[in-house]
């Protein structure tokens, strides 16, 4: 494998690392009331919500989807970012 290969294959796993663990952060956030003008909930949902948008808009196709309680794109979106990490680091 080449070096450039190597090298940004290694920076997408950890970018896509990042994206976990900020999903993860989401996730805990969202049990916690906080106020509508806090920070560190507002760089999270920034960073994460164009990720999550496309799975919500694709699932909101299907109606079994709408009348659930459970935000299911958050969960699938969850899961492709294991996938593909798993993938690269299998990758490198």
């Amino acid at each position: 494998m080449g070096a450039v290969t190597f090298v940004v294959a290694k920076t997408t796993l950890v970018l896509l690392e990042v994206l976990q663990f900020a999903m993860l952060v989401r996730a805990i956030l969202s049990w916690i009331p906080l106020s509508d003008d806090n920070k560190i909930e507002r760089f999270v949902y920034a960073l994460t919500e164009p990720i999550i948008y496309p799975i919500r808009v694709l699932l909101s196709r299907f109606s079994t989807f709408q009348s659930m309680p459970i935000d299911f794109s958050f969960f699938i979106t969850y899961i492709l970012l294991i996938l593909l990490s798993t993938l690269l680091s299998s990758y490198g």
